[in-house]
């Protein structure tokens, strides 16, 4: 057995990372760390894991933890991944990185959108982005995964077919992301408080939200040119999820059922993304809880704009089930392992 830990384990994340490893037929979680809450038994911060965890959450120390693990999930906020990081890779450890740390070989743009210094450019230059669906030959090698943000993986996959065929103007793409509060963490604050969000939906950050260049960046690479896009995102009034829809114009006239063919083709290895059939369209609740992304598309002649849908659970495909499924390249196992789970509906 593969002897896991995780650092972070007080958050959303590190609650179902936790979740989704201890049914990992190939993986024992050993630790679990928390710097506010250390000394706590992991059942009191999430009593669904009551009688399948029996860990106590420490303090970290990576000397100590490398000593009782060989890999290592950090689910630590951006800024406070950098340093763990580099200790664990020069002890010679692989982890997978679940903040935005590690998601830029050029730490310039990193600097820029988060408004820190990167401590760790070395480091950041050998991760392999995680988003295994667009990457997985770089992760089976890599030391270090920078795993995807959530409203980055829901639109990565829903563009990335028509980018690499050449099939939209690439000044044209609109992203437009709708989340559950949960996206927000565990912290915390007045607009998560649920007189505030409950009955509305608001949009946030338009124009400057960090995970702006992320997108970019994935679709830049895909085009082999620069992609700008204008990315809102929306804060609804749901403990989980993201309902991206994203605009682009045509360069020519595409019916529906050719794009549904490229769809389908271009994800046919990968088994967590399921392209809808012709008019059905993607809904958060049938993939919560689950690590699919749920794709539908339609393509208006009117207009000569194609719209693409995708839907995916933020905590599980947009942070622990992805970094689960990294960690599952990298080390050889059965991609799906532990993953199998399906949505819960109704």
């Amino acid at each position: 057995m593969l002897k896991v830990a995780v650092v972070g384990s007080s958050g959303y994340a590190g609650g179902e990372l936790l979740r989704i490893l201890l049914g990992h037929k190939e993986v024992e979680v050993v630790a679990v760390t928390s710097e506010k809450s250390a000394g706590q038994h992991i059942a009191s911060l999430f009593p669904h894991l009551g009688r399948l965890c029996n860990l106590t959450l420490e303090k970290l120390d990576p000397t100590a933890l490398a000593n009782k693990a060989d890999f290592i999930f950090l689910a630590v906020p951006h800024k406070e991944a950098m340093q763990p990081a580099a200790q664990f890779v020069g002890i010679g450890k692989r982890l997978v990185d679940l903040s935005a740390d590690f998601r830029f070989k050029d730490t310039r743009i990193y600097n820029e959108w988060y408004d820190v210094e990167h401590e760790q450019p070395g480091v950041a230059y050998m991760a392999a982005y995680g988003l295994t669906e667009l990457n997985r030959e770089e992760i089976k090698e890599a030391r270090i995964v920078g795993n995807p943000g959530c409203y980055p993986t829901g639109a990565i996959l829903a563009l990335m077919p028509l980018v690499k065929e050449g099939l939209i103007e690439l000044d044209s793409v609109i992203v437009d992301s709708k989340s559950g509060v949960s996206g927000a963490g565990r912290t915390p604050g007045q607009a998560y408080h649920y007189p505030e969000a409950n009955e509305s939906i608001m949009a946030y950050k338009i124009g400057v939200h960090r995970h702006t260049p992320e997108i970019e960046q994935a679709l830049s690479i895909a085009a082999n040119t620069p992609v700008m896009v204008s990315f809102t995102p929306h804060l609804t009034p749901m403990n989980r999820g993201i309902l991206t829809t994203c605009y682009a114009k045509l360069k020519d006239i595409t019916g529906p059922d050719t794009l549904l063919k490229l769809y389908a083709k271009h994800y046919k290895d990968s088994f967590f993304v399921r392209i809808l059939g012709k008019g059905n369209y993607p809904s958060v609740s049938s993939v919560r809880g689950s690590n699919f992304c749920d794709i539908g598309l339609y393509s208006d002649l009117r207009t000569r704009r194609v719209v693409v849908v995708s839907a995916i659970d933020n905590l599980v495909k947009g942070a622990a089930g992805q970094a689960v499924q990294n960690m599952n390249v990298m080390l050889g196992f059965d991609e799906t392992e532990g993953l199998k789970h399906l949505g819960m509906f109704p």
